[in-house]
């Protein structure tokens, strides 16, 4: 039978000599840098420039040649103006999206918007006009208000494409007087703010 003393001897260098578990190793962390864009912004950054795309594909020749691009771009660009088929296009505008993306967007962004701003404000002028020729139309007192804006206008030839549009409405015949009106109502102006900007 072991004597007691030696037992706990036993015991006691056991529990002195064994060896302790490291401590748990604590997960890396999976999170993005904070400065690296997330795939969300990305994919809305792509989309932003295929729909930037488009808006070039849409304009007219003269409108496209206002905006510097790079040729390999306008070439894409002019390539899409062509396609009629519609999985064609689609393909081609994904084209020019990745073509966006290779240049620098923010001057082609600028250009664009300076279009947007130069379209809304003929079509504002535009507006203006179609008001007067109304107005002219319901009385031709009102061309006593043209002269006093356009000193130089031909108040007998305005009073005479009045008289005949409306004898055109009356009758139901083509508007040619109607549109005549806008045209001289346009020209007045026109040659009224070219005044204006040589002075």
């Amino acid at each position: 039978m072991p004597r007691p003393g030696r037992a706990a001897a036993k015991s006691y260098n056991h529990s002195v000599f064994r060896t302790r578990a490291p401590p748990p190793l604590k997960p890396e962390s999976t999170s993005p840098p904070p400065d690296k864009p997330s795939k969300t912004r990305l994919k809305r950054a792509m989309h932003e420039l295929q729909d930037m795309g488009s808006e070039l594909v849409e304009l007219s020749p003269e409108r496209l040649a206002k905006i510097h691009l790079p040729d390999a771009l306008l070439e894409a660009i002019r390539a899409a103006q062509q396609i009629t088929k519609h999985e064609a296009r689609r393909r081609q505008l994904q084209y020019i999206g990745r073509l966006m993306r290779a240049i620098d967007a923010e001057p082609i962004r600028a250009a664009l918007a300076e279009l947007h701003g130069t379209s809304r404000a003929e079509a504002a002028r535009v507006h203006a006009l179609e008001r007067l020729r109304e107005r002219l139309l319901e009385n031709e007192a009102v061309l006593a208000d043209i002269a006093a804006s356009h000193p130089g206008a031909d108040l007998q030839r305005l009073r005479q494409l009045r008289r005949n549009a409306l004898k055109e409405q009356e009758a139901g015949k083509p508007p040619r007087a109607f549109r005549e009106l806008f045209r001289e109502l346009r020209a007045l102006q026109n040659d009224t703010e070219t005044t204006h900007d040589q002075a």
